[in-house]
């Protein structure tokens, strides 16, 4: 690429990003502005001043939400990796009848959208009285097709030269699993850890349904209760709330930036 080409590349990545980025900026500066400087259509406040922080941790138990936020996503993350890295092994080195009908016919399933299966999961835990628990907001998320998908064509790619020599050495299918496939699967396993903790970090919808009490309600109810209060007169505050929420989430996607772009890649060569 000829070096004005190359400087023209660089502009439009520039300018891309800084659109991308802006509602989060401009979200960061008014998290420090008055209600009076908001009205004006400031960009900058004329102060740096952390009020709207103090205020945001009084109006809601936004710690507890963040506390129940970390625990469920932590354990969607933990239930994925280990129902997904099982079943994708079994896909590729268990050798059964109808193993290949099966994958797919699994793998069919990520044509269903959520929300036609979120009736039944509810009604399901509702039946095993999961209301209100971690329980009920984790364990429907841990068999994920796209998962599956992504570990069986990483572990497709592991030499079976590689299993044979394990079968050899007299190395179990679990000791096998644990020893070698995990090992040398990590950056698969980190970009579906990094994929399960945001994915869940973001959910709505499901955990509105199956809380009622802020024992366990995760972190994005908590943004909407502080918008339905304060939307008509501190927006400041609701934007406190909101750099507060997303700070978590943009610190793991650009610590694991490079794994996440390196593990899909992987698992769409195969």
């Amino acid at each position: 690429m000829s070096t004005p080409k190359k400087i023209l590349f660089y502009i439009l990545l520039v300018i891309s990003a800084f659109l991308v980025f802006f509602p989060v900026l401009y979200a960061f500066m008014i998290s420090f502005m008055s209600g009076g400087e908001i009205l004006q259509g400031k960009f900058f406040p004329e102060s740096i001043h952390f009020d709207n922080y103090v205020k945001v941790f009084d109006r809601l138990p936004l710690m507890n939400y963040l506390i129940n936020s970390f625990i469920v996503s932590f354990g969607v993350m933990l239930g994925q990796l280990v129902v997904c890295s099982l079943a994708a092994y079994a896909f590729v080195f268990i050798p059964f009848k109808g193993r290949d009908f099966i994958f797919f016919l699994f793998i069919s399933t990520m044509m269903i959208p959520w929300e036609a299966t979120m009736i039944p999961n509810f009604f399901t835990i509702q039946k095993l009285d999961w209301m209100n628990t971690y329980q009920g907001l984790t364990v429907p998320f841990f068999a994920l097709a796209f998962g599956t998908f992504l570990l069986r064509q990483h572990f497709k790619t592991i030499p079976k030269e590689l299993h044979e020599a394990a079968e050899v050495a007299g190395l179990g299918k679990f000791a096998f699993f644990w020893r070698v496939i995990l090992p040398v699967s990590k950056t698969s396993l980190v970009t579906l850890g990094a994929y399960g903790f945001l994915t869940t970090w973001n959910m709505y919808l499901w955990p509105l349904l199956v809380t009622s009490t802020d024992q366990v309600r995760t972190v994005q109810i908590g943004l909407k209760q502080l918008q339905s209060q304060e939307v008509a007169t501190e927006w400041g505050v609701v934007m406190a709330g909101v750099i507060v929420v997303i700070i978590p989430t943009l610190l793991l996607l650009f610590a694991g930036q490079k794994q996440l772009q390196k593990g899909l890649t992987q698992g769409a060569l195969k």
